[in-house]
């Protein structure tokens, strides 16, 4: 992971040229990309570049909008997961020229939604984290996307004991949502930089 990780950092450095520069790091559940992130900010942060990271599921919805809506689990966990629209409007749309963004953040303890405002540095770097980045209705907001690929039975193993044993809910919500997604979006082919985690 090493070399991938000082890789990484120096092709997002290369492609830096002050302006704002958009990277998405995307994988599926478990594959590593919150760690990933993180030692590639301080990598940038070392390098005194700064930085501005997002992490997808600080604004996913509440759950009446994701569960028990009438359709399939995975499609609540595809579709309903992220207000899809609203956040390439008022996040992706605006990751470009915005120096503050008011954005819904998710408390999961209460259920609930709070809006906050980021400040993002006029040159910095963000760096955008989350499952499914690449999805058509994002994927064009990004400079350069790395997908951070690992195998089912690896990112499963990584989950917690409590969460292993709701394996019908990895079959039925978020496994088949995954399957999806590669089948029909393909990360592995549209991604700029593809690291084995």
């Amino acid at each position: 992971m090493t070399g991938n990780y000082d890789k990484l950092v120096s092709v997002i450095l290369e492609r830096y040229c002050g302006e704002r520069l958009i990277i998405g790091v995307d994988g599926l559940s478990r594959a590593g990309k919150t760690t990933v992130v993180s030692l590639l900010q301080q990598g940038i942060i070392e390098t005194g570049q700064d930085v501005c990271v997002f992490h997808i599921d600080d604004h996913i919805v509440e759950r009446k909008k994701r569960y028990d809506t009438g359709f399939s689990q995975w499609q609540e966990y595809y579709n309903f997961q992220w207000d899809v629209g609203y956040l390439r409007q008022n996040l992706f749309g605006k990751l470009r020229d915005a120096l503050e963004i008011d954005l819904p953040f998710y408390d999961s303890e209460r259920d609930e939604i709070t809006m906050r405002m980021v400040v993002i540095p006029s040159d910095c770097i963000v760096i955008m984290e989350g499952v499914f980045l690449q999805r058509e209705e994002w994927r064009q907001f990004f400079d350069f996307v790395v997908y951070l690929d690992c195998k089912r039975e690896t990112r499963f193993q990584r989950e917690s004991a409590r969460t292993r044993e709701q394996i019908e809910k990895f079959k039925t919500r978020y496994w088949k949502a995954e399957d999806h997604y590669l089948e029909t979006v393909s990360p592995l082919s549209t991604a700029d930089m593809i690291i084995s985690s």
